[in-house]
Protein backbone atom coordinates (compact mmCIF):
# COMPACT_ATOMS: atom_id res chain seq x y z
CA UNK A 1 0.00 0.00 0.00
CA UNK A 2 1.32 3.46 -0.93
CA UNK A 3 0.26 4.98 2.35
CA UNK A 4 2.80 5.35 5.16
CA UNK A 5 0.41 7.01 7.61
CA UNK A 6 -0.44 5.18 10.85
CA UNK A 7 -3.33 2.83 10.23
CA UNK A 8 -4.73 3.45 13.70
CA UNK A 9 -4.24 6.43 16.03
CA UNK A 10 -5.10 5.92 19.70
CA UNK A 11 -5.04 7.89 22.92
CA UNK A 12 -6.40 7.16 26.37
CA UNK A 13 -5.57 5.96 29.86
CA UNK A 14 -3.35 2.92 30.29
CA UNK A 15 -3.67 0.47 33.18
CA UNK A 16 -1.65 -2.40 34.53
CA UNK A 17 -4.18 -5.25 34.74
CA UNK A 18 -4.10 -8.18 37.15
CA UNK A 19 -6.83 -10.64 36.19
CA UNK A 20 -8.16 -13.41 38.45
CA UNK A 21 -10.39 -16.08 36.92
CA UNK A 22 -12.08 -19.33 37.82
CA UNK A 23 -14.45 -18.03 40.48
CA UNK A 24 -17.81 -19.66 41.01
CA UNK A 25 -19.33 -16.31 41.95
CA UNK A 26 -18.45 -12.87 43.25
CA UNK A 27 -16.57 -12.59 46.56
CA UNK A 28 -18.44 -11.53 49.67
CA UNK A 29 -17.14 -9.54 52.68
CA UNK A 30 -15.03 -11.66 55.00
CA UNK A 31 -14.58 -14.46 52.47
CA UNK A 32 -11.31 -15.68 50.95
CA UNK A 33 -11.54 -17.32 47.52
CA UNK A 34 -8.74 -19.21 45.81
CA UNK A 35 -8.96 -18.67 42.07
CA UNK A 36 -8.00 -21.21 39.43
CA UNK A 37 -6.36 -18.73 37.04
CA UNK A 38 -4.39 -15.50 36.95
CA UNK A 39 -2.77 -13.30 34.32
CA UNK A 40 -1.23 -9.85 34.09
CA UNK A 41 -0.37 -7.28 31.45
CA UNK A 42 -1.22 -3.85 30.02
CA UNK A 43 -4.89 -2.86 29.86
CA UNK A 44 -7.14 0.13 29.21
CA UNK A 45 -6.16 1.80 25.92
CA UNK A 46 -3.56 -0.95 25.47
CA UNK A 47 -6.40 -3.36 24.68
CA UNK A 48 -7.11 -1.51 21.45
CA UNK A 49 -3.44 -0.97 20.63
CA UNK A 50 -2.43 -4.60 20.90
CA UNK A 51 -5.55 -5.90 19.14
CA UNK A 52 -4.87 -3.58 16.18
CA UNK A 53 -1.12 -4.25 16.04
CA UNK A 54 -1.67 -8.01 16.01
CA UNK A 55 -3.58 -7.62 12.75
CA UNK A 56 -0.55 -5.96 11.22
CA UNK A 57 -1.89 -2.42 11.49
CA UNK A 58 0.60 0.40 12.02
CA UNK A 59 -0.56 1.53 15.45
CA UNK A 60 0.36 4.84 17.09
CA UNK A 61 -0.49 5.28 20.78
CA UNK A 62 -0.47 8.49 22.85
CA UNK A 63 -0.69 7.63 26.54
CA UNK A 64 1.04 8.26 29.87
CA UNK A 65 3.26 5.73 31.66
CA UNK A 66 4.13 6.01 35.32
CA UNK A 67 7.82 5.92 36.22
CA UNK A 68 7.29 2.73 38.21
CA UNK A 69 7.57 -0.99 37.59
CA UNK A 70 4.05 -1.21 36.19
CA UNK A 71 4.68 1.56 33.68
CA UNK A 72 8.01 0.11 32.61
CA UNK A 73 6.52 -3.33 32.11
CA UNK A 74 3.59 -2.01 30.06
CA UNK A 75 5.88 0.15 27.93
CA UNK A 76 8.21 -2.76 27.20
CA UNK A 77 5.33 -5.04 26.23
CA UNK A 78 3.72 -2.49 23.93
CA UNK A 79 6.86 -1.17 22.25
CA UNK A 80 9.24 -4.13 22.19
CA UNK A 81 6.90 -7.12 22.13
CA UNK A 82 3.90 -5.79 20.18
CA UNK A 83 5.57 -3.16 17.96
CA UNK A 84 3.28 -0.26 18.93
CA UNK A 85 4.64 3.21 18.10
CA UNK A 86 4.94 5.19 21.36
CA UNK A 87 6.46 8.38 19.97
CA UNK A 88 3.40 10.37 21.14
CA UNK A 89 3.51 8.88 24.64
CA UNK A 90 5.21 10.23 27.76
CA UNK A 91 6.58 8.87 31.02
CA UNK A 92 5.53 10.98 34.03
CA UNK A 93 7.93 11.56 36.91
CA UNK A 94 6.38 10.55 40.24
CA UNK A 95 3.02 9.52 38.80
CA UNK A 96 1.90 5.94 39.56
CA UNK A 97 0.59 3.84 36.71
CA UNK A 98 -3.10 3.00 37.35
CA UNK A 99 -3.62 -0.61 38.44
CA UNK A 100 -6.79 -2.64 37.95
CA UNK A 101 -7.64 -5.99 39.52
CA UNK A 102 -10.24 -7.78 37.40
CA UNK A 103 -12.19 -10.55 39.12
CA UNK A 104 -13.84 -12.61 36.39
CA UNK A 105 -16.65 -15.09 36.94
CA UNK A 106 -19.14 -16.52 34.47
CA UNK A 107 -19.64 -14.15 31.54
CA UNK A 108 -18.92 -11.02 33.59
CA UNK A 109 -16.28 -9.47 35.84
CA UNK A 110 -15.84 -6.88 38.56
CA UNK A 111 -13.04 -4.31 38.46
CA UNK A 112 -11.11 -2.73 41.33
CA UNK A 113 -8.87 0.16 40.26
CA UNK A 114 -6.36 2.45 41.91
CA UNK A 115 -5.16 5.49 39.99
CA UNK A 116 -4.85 9.25 39.75
CA UNK A 117 -5.64 11.77 37.03
CA UNK A 118 -2.77 11.69 34.51
CA UNK A 119 -0.52 14.77 34.39
CA UNK A 120 -0.97 15.14 30.62
CA UNK A 121 -4.34 15.46 28.88
CA UNK A 122 -5.22 13.79 25.61
CA UNK A 123 -5.00 17.17 23.88
CA UNK A 124 -1.52 17.79 25.34
CA UNK A 125 -0.33 14.37 24.19
CA UNK A 126 -1.78 14.71 20.71
CA UNK A 127 -1.08 18.40 20.01
CA UNK A 128 -1.66 18.65 16.28
CA UNK A 129 -2.42 14.97 15.67
CA UNK A 130 -0.49 13.22 12.91
CA UNK A 131 -2.30 12.24 9.74
CA UNK A 132 -3.69 8.74 10.21
CA UNK A 133 -6.01 6.49 8.26
CA UNK A 134 -8.26 5.88 11.27
CA UNK A 135 -8.53 6.77 14.95
CA UNK A 136 -10.26 4.63 17.56
CA UNK A 137 -11.73 7.02 20.10
CA UNK A 138 -13.51 6.67 23.43
CA UNK A 139 -16.04 9.51 23.37
CA UNK A 140 -16.52 11.39 26.62
CA UNK A 141 -18.92 14.09 27.80
CA UNK A 142 -16.24 16.75 27.35
CA UNK A 143 -15.20 16.82 23.66
CA UNK A 144 -11.46 16.60 22.98
CA UNK A 145 -9.94 19.30 20.78
CA UNK A 146 -7.64 16.88 18.98
CA UNK A 147 -10.60 14.89 17.69
CA UNK A 148 -11.89 17.71 15.48
CA UNK A 149 -8.36 18.33 14.21
CA UNK A 150 -7.92 14.67 13.29
CA UNK A 151 -11.27 14.57 11.50
CA UNK A 152 -10.32 17.71 9.58
CA UNK A 153 -7.10 15.97 8.49
CA UNK A 154 -9.18 13.24 6.85
CA UNK A 155 -8.74 10.67 9.62
CA UNK A 156 -11.76 8.38 9.83
CA UNK A 157 -12.97 8.37 13.43
CA UNK A 158 -14.34 5.15 14.93
CA UNK A 159 -15.94 6.01 18.27
CA UNK A 160 -17.25 4.08 21.24
CA UNK A 161 -18.45 5.04 24.73
CA UNK A 162 -18.37 3.60 28.22
CA UNK A 163 -20.70 3.26 31.16
CA UNK A 164 -22.00 6.59 32.46
CA UNK A 165 -21.67 6.45 36.27
CA UNK A 166 -24.15 9.33 36.59
CA UNK A 167 -26.64 7.35 34.49
CA UNK A 168 -27.79 10.59 32.91
CA UNK A 169 -26.73 9.40 29.43
CA UNK A 170 -26.65 12.93 28.04
CA UNK A 171 -27.69 13.04 24.40
CA UNK A 172 -25.25 15.92 23.98
CA UNK A 173 -22.52 13.30 23.71
CA UNK A 174 -24.08 12.11 20.46
CA UNK A 175 -23.31 15.52 18.94
CA UNK A 176 -19.73 14.28 18.59
CA UNK A 177 -20.92 11.67 16.09
CA UNK A 178 -20.83 14.45 13.48
CA UNK A 179 -17.04 13.94 13.53
CA UNK A 180 -17.25 10.14 13.34
CA UNK A 181 -17.27 7.67 10.49
CA UNK A 182 -18.49 4.86 12.74
CA UNK A 183 -19.94 4.39 16.22
CA UNK A 184 -19.73 1.07 18.09
CA UNK A 185 -21.53 1.14 21.49
CA UNK A 186 -22.87 -1.93 23.25
CA UNK A 187 -26.63 -2.35 23.40
CA UNK A 188 -27.01 -1.02 26.96
CA UNK A 189 -25.15 2.18 26.06
CA UNK A 190 -26.89 2.48 22.69
CA UNK A 191 -30.39 2.20 24.16
CA UNK A 192 -29.57 4.56 27.03
CA UNK A 193 -28.18 7.33 24.84
CA UNK A 194 -30.94 7.04 22.22
CA UNK A 195 -33.78 6.60 24.75
CA UNK A 196 -34.96 3.45 22.96
CA UNK A 197 -35.99 0.03 24.27
CA UNK A 198 -34.24 -2.38 21.89
CA UNK A 199 -30.92 -2.78 20.13
CA UNK A 200 -32.65 -2.57 16.75
CA UNK A 201 -34.42 0.67 17.63
CA UNK A 202 -31.18 2.15 18.94
CA UNK A 203 -29.41 1.15 15.74
CA UNK A 204 -32.08 2.90 13.70
CA UNK A 205 -31.60 6.13 15.62
CA UNK A 206 -27.81 5.98 15.48
CA UNK A 207 -27.81 5.26 11.75
CA UNK A 208 -29.29 8.73 11.23
CA UNK A 209 -26.33 10.31 13.05
CA UNK A 210 -23.27 8.47 11.73
CA UNK A 211 -22.42 6.71 8.42
CA UNK A 212 -21.67 3.33 10.04
CA UNK A 213 -23.57 2.34 13.19
CA UNK A 214 -22.78 -0.86 15.09
CA UNK A 215 -24.46 -2.19 18.24
CA UNK A 216 -22.69 -5.02 20.04
CA UNK A 217 -24.73 -7.45 22.13
CA UNK A 218 -22.20 -9.61 23.96
CA UNK A 219 -23.25 -13.24 23.78
CA UNK A 220 -26.05 -12.32 21.37
CA UNK A 221 -23.71 -11.07 18.65
CA UNK A 222 -23.91 -7.71 16.90
CA UNK A 223 -25.89 -5.78 14.30
CA UNK A 224 -24.91 -2.88 12.07
CA UNK A 225 -25.95 -0.53 9.29
CA UNK A 226 -23.60 1.03 6.73
CA UNK A 227 -25.36 4.02 5.17
CA UNK A 228 -22.53 4.49 2.65
CA UNK A 229 -23.00 1.08 1.04
CA UNK A 230 -26.65 0.55 2.02
CA UNK A 231 -25.80 -2.69 3.85
CA UNK A 232 -27.42 -4.15 6.97
CA UNK A 233 -25.94 -7.12 8.82
CA UNK A 234 -26.62 -9.11 11.97
CA UNK A 235 -24.31 -11.87 13.20
CA UNK A 236 -24.22 -14.23 16.19
CA UNK A 237 -21.44 -14.33 18.76
CA UNK A 238 -18.88 -17.10 18.63
CA UNK A 239 -20.08 -20.12 20.61
CA UNK A 240 -17.22 -20.53 23.07
CA UNK A 241 -16.38 -20.98 26.74
CA UNK A 242 -15.69 -17.67 28.45
CA UNK A 243 -12.63 -17.47 30.68
CA UNK A 244 -12.38 -13.67 30.91
CA UNK A 245 -14.47 -11.08 29.04
CA UNK A 246 -12.12 -8.18 29.88
CA UNK A 247 -11.38 -6.14 26.76
CA UNK A 248 -13.56 -8.18 24.41
CA UNK A 249 -15.34 -5.03 23.24
CA UNK A 250 -12.00 -3.41 22.45
CA UNK A 251 -10.91 -6.44 20.44
CA UNK A 252 -14.20 -6.23 18.55
CA UNK A 253 -13.61 -2.55 17.73
CA UNK A 254 -10.01 -3.00 16.58
CA UNK A 255 -10.96 -6.02 14.46
CA UNK A 256 -13.83 -4.13 12.85
CA UNK A 257 -11.41 -1.34 11.93
CA UNK A 258 -8.93 -3.84 10.48
CA UNK A 259 -11.63 -5.39 8.29
CA UNK A 260 -12.96 -1.96 7.31
CA UNK A 261 -9.49 -0.86 6.17
CA UNK A 262 -9.52 -3.95 3.97
CA UNK A 263 -12.76 -2.80 2.33
CA UNK A 264 -14.70 -5.93 3.31
CA UNK A 265 -18.52 -6.18 3.03
CA UNK A 266 -20.35 -5.25 6.22
CA UNK A 267 -21.40 -8.81 7.09
CA UNK A 268 -17.79 -9.97 6.86
CA UNK A 269 -16.54 -7.04 8.95
CA UNK A 270 -19.10 -7.78 11.63
CA UNK A 271 -18.58 -11.56 11.68
CA UNK A 272 -14.79 -11.13 11.75
CA UNK A 273 -14.98 -8.72 14.70
CA UNK A 274 -17.34 -11.04 16.60
CA UNK A 275 -14.98 -13.95 15.93
CA UNK A 276 -11.92 -12.09 17.20
CA UNK A 277 -13.77 -10.94 20.31
CA UNK A 278 -14.97 -14.50 20.92
CA UNK A 279 -11.44 -15.87 20.63
CA UNK A 280 -10.17 -13.25 23.07
CA UNK A 281 -12.43 -14.33 25.94
CA UNK A 282 -10.69 -17.70 26.01
CA UNK A 283 -7.62 -16.10 27.58
CA UNK A 284 -6.74 -13.93 30.57
CA UNK A 285 -6.77 -10.16 30.36
CA UNK A 286 -7.63 -7.64 27.69
CA UNK A 287 -4.64 -6.60 25.60
CA UNK A 288 -2.73 -9.89 25.55
CA UNK A 289 -5.88 -11.94 24.91
CA UNK A 290 -6.23 -10.43 21.41
CA UNK A 291 -5.90 -13.27 18.86
CA UNK A 292 -4.33 -11.42 15.93
CA UNK A 293 -4.00 -13.16 12.59
CA UNK A 294 -2.19 -16.06 14.24
CA UNK A 295 -5.12 -16.84 16.53
CA UNK A 296 -7.70 -16.47 13.76
CA UNK A 297 -5.71 -18.71 11.40
CA UNK A 298 -5.23 -21.36 14.06
CA UNK A 299 -8.96 -21.37 14.85
CA UNK A 300 -9.88 -21.57 11.16
CA UNK A 301 -7.59 -24.53 10.50
CA UNK A 302 -9.23 -26.42 13.37
CA UNK A 303 -12.80 -26.08 12.04
CA UNK A 304 -14.43 -29.15 10.48
CA UNK A 305 -18.13 -28.32 10.94
CA UNK A 306 -19.61 -27.62 7.46
CA UNK A 307 -21.86 -24.85 8.78
CA UNK A 308 -18.98 -23.06 10.47
CA UNK A 309 -16.82 -23.49 7.35
CA UNK A 310 -19.58 -21.96 5.27
CA UNK A 311 -20.24 -19.05 7.64
CA UNK A 312 -16.58 -18.08 7.86
CA UNK A 313 -15.53 -19.18 4.39
CA UNK A 314 -14.53 -15.62 3.54
CA UNK A 315 -11.48 -16.07 5.78
CA UNK A 316 -9.82 -18.21 3.13
CA UNK A 317 -9.51 -15.13 0.92
CA UNK A 318 -8.86 -12.62 3.70
CA UNK A 319 -6.10 -14.15 5.82
CA UNK A 320 -2.48 -13.34 4.96
CA UNK A 321 -0.33 -16.17 3.64
CA UNK A 322 1.85 -15.80 6.74
CA UNK A 323 -0.25 -15.11 9.87
CA UNK A 324 2.90 -14.45 11.87
CA UNK A 325 4.38 -16.09 14.98
CA UNK A 326 2.35 -17.25 17.99
CA UNK A 327 1.04 -14.36 20.08
CA UNK A 328 2.03 -13.82 23.71
CA UNK A 329 -0.76 -14.31 26.22
CA UNK A 330 -0.90 -12.80 29.71
CA UNK A 331 1.75 -14.36 31.99
CA UNK A 332 0.92 -15.39 35.53
CA UNK A 333 3.69 -13.13 36.84
CA UNK A 334 5.59 -10.38 35.02
CA UNK A 335 9.39 -10.39 34.62
CA UNK A 336 11.44 -8.89 37.43
CA UNK A 337 11.81 -5.09 37.21
CA UNK A 338 14.99 -3.47 35.97
CA UNK A 339 16.53 -0.82 38.22
CA UNK A 340 16.83 2.05 38.23
CA UNK A 341 13.84 3.28 36.21
CA UNK A 342 14.58 6.80 35.02
CA UNK A 343 11.69 9.08 33.92
CA UNK A 344 11.84 9.81 30.22
CA UNK A 345 9.77 10.54 27.17
CA UNK A 346 9.07 7.34 25.24
CA UNK A 347 10.70 7.12 21.85
CA UNK A 348 12.16 10.62 21.76
CA UNK A 349 10.97 14.17 22.40
CA UNK A 350 7.41 15.34 21.97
Amino acid sequence: MDDDRPDVLLTGLLFYDLVLTGLGGPPTPGEEIWTRGMGCGPGGIANLAVAAARFGLRTSLATVFGDDFYGEHCRDVLRDQEGVDLSLSRTADGWPTPVTVSVAYGHDRALLTHGHEPPYTQDALMGDPPDARTALVHLEAQPREWLAKAAANGTRIYGDVGWDPTQEWSRALLDQLALCHAFLPNETEAMAYTRTDSAMAALGTLSELVPVAVVTRGGDGALAVDQITGEYAEVPALDTEVLDATGAGDVFGASFVAASLGGWPLAERLRFAALAAGLSVRHHGGALAAPGWYGVARWWRSQTDPEVRAAYGFLSDRMPADPGPPVHHAPVTPPAPRTPVSPRVCEGPH
